[in-house]
């Protein structure tokens, strides 16, 4: 069984048991204040949590499972984490209190990035190359299902740990002939690194047999049982930053930007615009509301999660994902 340490179990009661006026509900991030981030930051500018009583900190995190144990063990009431990663980590954490409750990225962004010029374009083209790849990266947690979708043969594929800060360096600098990673982030990471744009072929495992949905907000249940309309609050206030980082995401950047002064902020907006088109706004949102997730769609991804991990506990989809904070239809993006 899942165990909280005992500080985080205080700090979890200390948010369960925020002020009445306004709940505080610290935020963790999967990555860096980039693009993809400012919809969040808007809803703080425009005062859409704290219209529902919220009083929201956001905190950058390290990748895409980062969250995960940060909103499990209570130290966080929510957070923004791939859901195939919390499905694992449920199937090793038994009844632990994390759940996702509003899908973000109906189409994952993982991909594998690589150079034409070094060979890569199509996902066979990986055979007798080297795949750079970090550890703890989301995309890279995905690359079994998408190499055995793709038949290819692992062992003809030479891959080699990266870290984060190195990865798109080390594909600029021919040291890796592909890298795993968000499409967004490592074609922009490269496109500034100088490498040519029609260099970089970008293979999205979505468009390569992979049914997976991607990153998520993810809410500690016992935070969440004690403060429904909180968490209702925060995910009402989340479309809304997205809806309006959608409309317009210049005025979407520079709330990213004041956190951010580093940033370059045409970039960013980008990696944003990149997002919203390939992961966010897509043929089922349009159709069905932001935030939920087709049944069927889920049981594929269960099955194809089983293609390569052994699942400890018989997969339930109940437990990795609740629509019992989302309005009826998700959230219209129009």
């Amino acid at each position: 069984m899942f165990h909280r340490p005992i500080l985080a179990a205080a700090a979890f009661a200390a948010f369960a048991g925020a002020a009445t006026a306004q709940t505080a509900m610290p935020f963790a991030l999967d990555w860096k204040f980039e693009g993809p981030a400012a919809p969040y930051f808007v809803a703080i500018d425009k005062g859409y949590f704290a219209d529902v009583g919220l009083e929201v900190e956001i905190t950058a995190g390290q990748g895409s499972l980062d969250a995960i144990p940060k909103v499990a063990t209570g130290a966080f009431p929510v957070g923004f984490a791939d859901i195939n990663s919390l499905i694992k980590f449920l199937d090793q954490n038994p009844g632990a209190p994390v759940t996702a409750v509003m899908m973000v990225y109906d189409k994952p962004p993982f991909a594998v990035v690589g150079r034409k010029s070094q060979g890569v374009e199509a996902p066979k083209d990986l055979e007798g190359r080297v795949l750079g790849a970090p550890p703890p990266d989301g995309a890279w947690a995905q690359f079994p299902i998408f190499a055995a979708e793709n038949d290819l043969d692992m062992d003809a594929i030479t891959v080699e740990p990266v870290g984060f800060p190195t990865r798109e360096p080390m594909l600029a600098e021919g040291e890796v002939d592909a890298v795993t990673g968000f499409s967004f982030s490592s074609f922009l990471n490269l496109v500034r690194l100088g490498v040519p744009e029609d260099d970089i072929s970008t293979i999205l495992m979505a468009d390569h047999g992979v049914a997976l949905y991607g990153n998520a907000v993810i809410v500690n249940t016992e935070f969440a049982a004690a403060n429904p309309a909180a968490v209702e609050g925060f995910l009402e206030a989340v479309a809304m930053g997205w809806k309006d980082a959608i409309a317009e995401p210049a005025a979407a950047i520079e709330s990213l930007v004041a956190r951010n002064p580093a940033a370059d902020a045409a970039l960013e907006e980008r990696r944003l615009a990149l997002a919203i088109d390939a992961n966010v706004v897509t043929d089922y949102t349009a159709a069905n509301g932001m935030g939920t997730v087709d049944a069927d769609r889920m049981a594929t991804a269960l099955e194809q999660i089983a293609l390569t991990y052994e699942f400890q506990n018989a997969p339930d989809a109940s437990l990795y994902f609740t629509d019992a904070y989302l309005p009826e239809g998700g959230f219209p993006l129009d």
